[in-house]
Formats: structure tokens, C-alpha cells, sequence
């Protein structure tokens, strides 16, 4: 296909590449298997059960071990990147990610789709670091917010879309077509990537060492966190081995990574150096802590559906469908008063939205208008779609093409962990407020309870975002030859 710009001509500062566009377009449809697996298996647990005669308990690994996987290959992405190239990395990824999900549609019982999982998750890790990490070294440092907007376009669709077909699937069809659901994802990303992506193969001599020691200590350390917080929801709470344990353990291998990784600089699995930059570091700081805010309230929502309101699967999909149609639109101007006005003012006035679209929930009852609370979600939304790009895209102000792949890492892995202290957190406040409760207006004072924390929760991370930088003066990064002029003649 002829290039429709001359790769020599740089597009202008405020504008996003049409090479870079396309590059986008190609991983895009490779990361829409990864998002519409995970948030169709959001709805599909239950009936999972029950088809595979297996008890709730067991059947919840099939998530689990799938989250597990996918956090623990997350900090080798750099690594693997330099090893092998950026597109032979992705195609491979890519390929994990059919393969297990061909795995996973002939699973004979939980304990086999389970495994099939983990190598879901691995191949799924994978692409969503580097999916990041490739457009952002094309990019060069231009116009971050806008391209940061292009990128999330499958995290936005996810929630909004993944939902309705897993509920469609299961009311009409057999579960099995939640995983066979991804393959023409995965075949036509494939060939795109085939096609579009550059040959970026390392040279000879330059690939880089394994981080034996790091890997060892990190990826155990990040799963073992997320595991225990996962089973932070139990009846006993910290209390609990199956808690207390992989949650002390995993703290203890990130603390002694911490101290190895000190030591070994440039060559560590993730060198946590580049936390010495401001936008990364304060990026990844708000990602941390701002789980609770913008994950956590998330899981309360359909819940509140469900258990309140006696709501489907399906039918509390489709009441989420304004959150998700707000967090679309708000992507783009984001994106776009980043780039003129940098990060920090978009964070907060996008918390501010969001703090003050979560107040209305803490006063649902059993019989709370189903319009009101859509149009609530509507402006929640917004909020939240501009939230993420300020966060995501301010991670990677200023930064060297050579230190994307490890803030990519870093920031992926810090919204990963994020994302489960806050649901854990939730979790937690709502139980012990439903607890003993027999009656839907009991339930919806529980749920009330946990909302209002979860307001406070983004109330709190507003100040943190002045943490965030402000608009840069500094000049863009010289686009590499491998990415755009690459993608152009492509």
C-alpha cells in the first residue's frame, strides 16, 4: 500500500501521524480479543458453574489465574522487546493469546480451561504493554494526549460492549462461544500486524541479558500481591492465611527487587530509575492509589443491579452502556487540552467530574429512578475517560525513546495492582455493610455506604494530581526511522 504522506515531512506538532494512525488501527484490532475476553468473563461466571458442575469457588480461578498470568508477565515485556523486536513480540503474543483461546473453547472441565487461561494471560500481558510502548515510540513524543486517546480505544469499548455479548452469548448460546468469540479478532490482527507493523529485529550482539534474578523476585512479587489481594473480600479478611500470606510475601519480593533493581541500574527487568522523572512518577503514584476510584465503584455498579434491583446479567449490562458511551466521548478533547494544556489541569477537573458523578450514588435506594442514575453515568463517564488519558498519557512526558518499553511496564503494572487494592478495598466496605442484611432496602443502604467511599476515594486523588506535569515546553523526540518512516512505506 503506497503512502498517502511523504516520511520525510514531519506532520504538524499538534496532529497525529498517519503512519502512527495506521500502526494504531493495527494493534487496536489485536487488543479488542484481550478486552472483550476479559470484560465478557465479568458476566460469565455464574453460568460457568453451573455448565461446568464445578462449585463457585473453583470456577473463580478461571479469572484468577487468567489475572495472575497477566501481571506476572507484564514486567518482562521490555526485556522480551529488545530480545526479539516489537513485531515479532506482538505477533507471538498474539498468537498466545488464539492459542489459548482455541484451548479454552474445548475444555473438557474447570481445572483444564483454567490452565488454558494462564496461557491466555501471558500472551494478553504481553500485548498490553506493548501495545503502548510501540505507538509510543512511533509517535515520538508528539501530540502524546491524542495518541494516547487512539490507544484506549479498546479499554473504552470493553466495558461498554463486552458486558451486552457475553450476556447475549450465554442467554442464546454455549459458553464455549465466549473464547471462540476472539478468533477473528486475533486472525485479522495477525495478518495486520504481518502487513503494517515495521521489522524492528535487534541487531546482532545488541540483544540484552535476562534479568534472572529480577524476574524472580518481580513477577512472583506483583502475582502473589494481586492474588492475596483478590481474597481480600473473605470472611476473614487480612486474617486469613490464604490472604495475609501471598499479600506479606509479594510485598516482601517487590521490597528486595526494590534494592536489587537499585543496584543494578539500566539492567534490571525494570529499571525503577525512571521514577526519578516526574511525570512517570507521579503517574504511576495516582494509578496506585487511584484504583479504588475509578475500578473499584465499578464493581459495585452492576452489583448494585443484580442484587438490588434483580437485574440479568444483561440487564445490568446495558444500564452500564451511558458510562461507557461518556468515557468514548470524552477521550478525544482530553486528549487534545493535554497536549495544549498538559496533564495536570485535565486530571482534576476529570476527578472533579468523577468525585461529583459518584455522590448521587451514595444516596440509591431500592427503587432509585434507573434514568437518573443512566444520566449520572453518563457524566461519570466523561469524567472517567479523561481521567485515564491524563494518567496514562502523563506517564510518558519527556521520556526517551529507550525508556518507554520500562514505563510502559511500570505504568501498566501499577494500574493493574491499583485496579485490585480497589476493588479489594470496596469489597471489603460493602460486605461489612450487607452484612445480615434481608431486605433490598437494607442491600441498597450497604451499597450507599460503599459508594460514598468510594466518592471519598476521588475526592482524595484530586489534590495528588497536581503531582502531575503542566504543559512542557520541551521539544518533541526525534522520530525513530524504524517506526514511522517504516510504517509510511509500509
Amino acid at each position: 500500500m503506497a503512502a498517502t504522506s511523504n516520511p520525510t515531512t514531519p506532520s504538524p506538532p499538534d496532529t497525529v501521524d498517519p503512519a502512527v494512525r495506521r500502526l494504531v488501527f493495527t494493534l487496536i484490532v489485536g487488543a479488542l480479543a484481550v478486552i472483550f475476553d476479559t470484560t465478557i468473563m465479568s458476566v460469565a461466571i455464574d453460568s460457568l458453574a453451573g455448565q461446568l458442575h464445578a462449585p463457585l469457588a473453583t470456577v473463580q480461578w478461571v479469572t484468577t489465574a487468567y489475572l495472575l498470568a497477566l501481571s506476572a508477565t507484564m514486567p518482562a515485556v521490555g526485556w522480551a522487546q529488545a530480545a526479539m523486536g516489537g513485531k515479532r513480540l506482538w505477533i507471538l503474543a498474539l498468537g498466545l493469546f488464539f492459542a489459548g483461546s482455541m484451548l479454552c473453547a474445548v475444555a473438557w472441565n474447570a481445572p483444564s480451561l483454567i490452565a488454558f487461561r494462564v496461557v491466555q494471560g501471558i500472551g494478553g500481558g504481553i500485548m498490553m504493554v506493548l501495545m503502548a510502548t510501540l505507538v509510543m515510540q512511533a509517535a515520538g513524543g508528539r501530540s502524546i494526549g491524542k495518541v494516547m486517546a487512539l490507544i484506549t480505544v479498546p479499554t473504552a469499548l470493553g466495558p461498554v460492549i463486552g458486558p451486552v455479548i457475553g450476556g447475549v452469548i450465554l442467554h442464546f448460546g454455549d459458553w464455549r462461544w465466549i473464547f471462540l468469540f476472539n478468533i477473528p479478532f486475533c486472525l485479522f490482527g495477525g495478518w495486520l500486524a504481518g502487513r503494517n507493523l515495521p521489522a524492528d529485529r535487534p541487531a546482532i550482539g545488541t540483544r540484552p541479558r535476562l534479568d534472572a534474578v529480577g524476574m524472580l523476585l518481580l513477577s512472583p512479587g506483583i502475582a502473589a500481591v494481586v492474588y492475596g489481594l483478590t481474597g481480600l473480600g473473605g470472611t476473614d479478611g487480612l486474617a486469613s492465611a490464604k490472604v495475609g500470606l501471598p499479600l506479606g510475601a509479594g510485598i516482601l519480593l517487590l521490597a528486595v527487587y526494590t534494592f536489587w533493581a537499585l543496584r543494578r541500574g539500566a539492567d534490571a527487568l525494570l529499571d525503577i530509575r525512571l521514577l526519578r522523572h516526574r511525570s512517570l512518577a507521579s503517574s504511576t503514584l495516582l494509578l496506585l492509589l487511584a484504583g479504588a476510584a475509578l475500578y473499584g465503584a465499578m464493581l459495585l455498579m452492576p452489583l448494585y443491579w443484580q442484587q438490588v434491583r434483580g437485574e440479568t446479567a444483561l440487564g445490568a449490562a446495558l444500564l452500564l452502556i451511558p458510562q461507557g458511551v461518556g468515557t468514548l466521548l470524552s477521550r478525544s478533547l482530553a486528549g487534545t487540552f493535554m497536549d495544549r494544556i498538559g496533564a495536570r489541569p485535565v486530571a482534576v477537573l476529570a476527578f472533579a467530574v468523577t468525585c461529583a458523578a459518584t455522590v448521587p450514588f451514595g444516596f440509591v435506594t431500592a427503587t432509585t429512578d434507573n434514568v437518573m442514575l443512566m444520566a449520572v453515568l453518563f457524566v461519570r463517564g466523561l469524567g472517567l475517560g479523561a481521567a485515564m488519558i491524563a494518567l496514562m498519557g502523563g506517564a510518558f512526558v519527556g521520556l526517551t525513546r529507550d525508556q518507554i518499553p520500562a514505563a510502559s511496564g511500570i505504568s501498566r503494572v501499577a494500574q493493574q495492582v491499583g485496579g485490585s487494592i480497589g476493588t479489594a478495598i470496596l469489597v471489603v466496605i460493602l460486605q461489612r455493610g450487607v452484612a445480615g442484611t434481608h431486605t433490598r432496602a437494607a442491600l441498597a443502604s450497604g451499597f450507599g455506604d460503599a459508594f460514598w467511599w468510594a466518592a471519598a476515594f476521588t475526592a482524595a486523588a484530586i489534590p495528588l494530581c497536581f503531582l502531575l506535569p503542566g504543559k512542557t515546553a520541551a521539544e518533541p523526540q526525534a522520530q525513530d526511522p524504524t517506526s514511522v518512516e517504516q510504517l509510511a512505506e509500509v
